[in-house]
C-alpha cells in the first residue's frame, strides 16, 4: 500500500460518515502519488497526516428568535485546515446540507484552490445548517447577528478572513460585519464580499464565474481553439452561472442553458441575461418563470431528468461549464456529454464532478479544467478585496479584471507545465494538484513540526 492509500484509508476509518470529505482527499492524493514517489520528504514529514487533520475544528450552536418570536437553533461551524501560506481563507455556506463532513470537503480543497491562486491564503471553510430561503430579512439579521457573537473570537484581518458561500450573498456579508464591527470596535478587512461603500471590491460578484471562464480560454487557446461562436451549457443559476453566461457572451460564445434545484431552461437562442437577472437577483424566483416570458425557452422539471443524470448534460454543447453543486455531473453525465461533441469542460462549482466523471474526462484528453483551479477566480478577487482593505485604497473595476485574468493565466500555465513535467500535459488534475501541494507541503516542511 503506497503513502497515499494508507493516510487515505486512515480518512476514511477515523471518519466513516464523511463521505464527501473521503471524496476531496481520494481526488488530491491520487494525483499526488507521482510527487510523492519522487521526493521522500514529505512523507519523512508525515506532510499528508497533518494535511487531512485541520488545524482546528470549531463547532458552536446559534440560537435566534424569528418573526413569530419562537426560538430557533442551528448547527455552525469553522474549519481551520491550513495557514502555512496565509490567514485561513474560505466561504460561509448557509444551507440545510452543511455539516462537518461537507465543510471539511470544501476547507481542504481550499487549501489547494489558494495555493494556485498565488496569494497568501490559506484554506478554511465554515457554515450552517440555517436556511436563508423564506426567512425575511429582519430572520436572516437575527441569525447573522447571533452567529458572529461566536465567530468573531476566531477570525481577524491576519488570522482568518471568511467569506461568502452559498446562502450567503452581500445581505448576509452586510449583517455579520455589522456585528463583527459591533463586537470587535474595529472596521477591518475580516469579511470579504462586502458591499463597495464599506471595503467591497469590484468584479467580486463576478469573479468566479469570469475567472472559470478565463480558465476555459487559457485551456482552449492552448489547442489553437476559442469560445467564440461556440454553444455552451452552463448549470446553476446564482452568482457563478449568471456571470459564467455573462461573460460567455461577451466572449462571442453562445450559453444555452441554466438550471435551480427544481428544473432546468434550455433556450436555444441563447440565455437572456437580463431576464435570468431580473428572476434571479431581483425577484429570486424559479426557472419557471423565465419559461413563461421566453418563447424560445424550454423548461424541463428536475424530476423528469434521466435517473443518474443532470438534463442540463444532455444538451449538445462545445463546452460545459458544471456551476451549481458537488457532484452534479456523473459517469453518465460525462459519457453523454462526450458523445455529443463536448470538448471542454471548467468547473465553476467545487468538486461538480464525481471520480469516475474526471477519470472519464482525463482518459479522453479533452480541455478539463478542475473546481480548484478553474473556480478559483472567486477566492483570488477575494484576496485582492484584503489587499485593498490593507492598503485603504479601491481598485477600478478594469484594474480588477485585469489582476484576475492574470491570475487564471497563471493557474493554468502553472498546471499545465507541473502536468507536462510527469509526461501528462493534458491531465489538469494531477497538474493542478500536485503544483498547489508543493507551495503548502514545502512551506510546511520550512516551518517545522507543530
Amino acid at each position: 500500500m503506497s503513502y497515499a492509500q494508507e493516510v487515505l484509508a486512515t480518512v476514511k476509518a477515523n471518519y466513516p460518515s464523511q463521505v464527501l470529505f473521503h471524496q476531496a482527499v481520494e481526488e488530491v492524493l491520487e494525483s499526488l502519488k507521482p510527487e510523492l514517489e519522487k521526493n521522500a520528504k514529505y512523507q519523512q514529514n508525515a506532510i499528508l497526516e497533518r494535511l487531512v487533520v485541520p488545524d482546528r475544528e470549531i463547532h458552536f450552536r446559534v440560537s435566534w428568535v424569528d418573526d413569530a418570536g419562537k426560538v430557533r437553533v442551528n448547527r455552525a461551524y469553522r474549519i481551520e485546515f491550513s495557514s502555512a501560506i496565509g490567514p485561513y481563507k474560505g466561504g460561509l455556506r448557509f444551507h440545510p446540507s452543511v455539516n462537518e463532513g461537507v465543510i471539511k470537503f470544501l476547507g481542504f480543497e481550499q487549501i489547494f484552490k489558494n495555493s494556485l491562486t498565488t496569494l497568501a491564503m490559506g484554506g478554511g471553510k465554515g457554515g450552517s445548517d440555517f436556511d436563508p430561503k423564506g426567512k425575511s430579512d429582519g430572520e436572516i439579521m437575527r441569525f447573522c447577528q447571533a452567529f458572529m457573537n461566536e465567530l468573531y473570537r476566531h477570525i481577524g484581518a491576519t488570522t482568518d478572513v471568511p467569506a461568502g458561500d452559498i446562502g450567503v450573498g452581500g445581505r448576509e456579508i452586510g449583517y455579520l460585519f455589522g456585528q463583527y464591527r459591533k463586537l470587535t470596535n474595529r472596521f477591518d478587512g475580516v469579511l470579504t464580499g462586502k458591499a463597495l461603500a464599506w471595503g467591497g471590491s469590484l468584479v467580486r460578484t463576478e469573479a468566479t464565474g469570469y475567472g472559470c471562464v478565463y480558465f476555459a480560454q487559457e485551456m482552449l487557446k492552448a489547442r489553437g481553439e476559442s469560445l467564440e461562436g461556440k454553444v455552451c451549457t452552463v448549470s446553476g443559476s446564482g452568482n457563478v452561472a449568471i456571470y459564467t453566461v455573462e461573460k460567455l457572451q461577451q466572449l462571442g460564445a453562445k450559453p444555452v442553458t441554466v438550471s435551480d434545484s427544481k428544473g432546468m431552461i434550455y433556450d436555444k437562442e441563447g440565455i437572456d441575461l437580463a431576464l435570468l437577472k431580473e428572476i434571479k437577483e431581483v425577484k429570486r424566483a424559479s426557472l419557471e418563470e423565465y419559461a413563461a416570458k421566453r418563447s424560445s425557452a424550454v423548461y424541463t422539471k428536475a424530476s423528469d431528468y434521466k435517473p443518474g443524470t443532470n438534463g442540463v448534460w444532455a444538451i449538445p454543447c462545445f463546452a460545459a461549464f458544471p456551476s451549481a453543486t458537488q457532484n452534479e455531473l456523473s459517469l453518465e453525465d460525462a459519457k453523454i456529454l462526450l458523445q455529443n461533441g463536448c470538448q471542454c469542460v471548467s468547473e465553476g462549482a467545487n468538486m461538480p464532478s464525481t471520480i469516475e466523471a474526471v477519470h472519464h474526462f482525463i482518459q479522453a484528453k479533452i480541455c478539463y479544467g478542475p473546481g480548484k483551479a478553474a473556480n478559483a477566480g472567486g477566492v483570488a478577487v477575494s484576496g485582492l478585496e484584503m489587499a485593498q482593505n490593507a492598503s485603504m485604497n479601491p481598485w477600478s473595476f478594469e484594474v480588477v479584471d485585469e489582476r484576475l485574468q492574470g491570475i487564471m493565466r497563471s493557474i493554468f500555465t502553472n498546471a499545465s507545465q507541473t502536468a507536462a513535467e510527469f509526461g501528462e500535459p493534458t491531465n489538469l488534475v494531477l497538474g493542478a494538484n500536485i503544483a498547489g501541494f508543493r507551495k503548502v507541503a514545502n512551506a510546511m516542511i520550512d516551518q517545522g513540526v507543530f
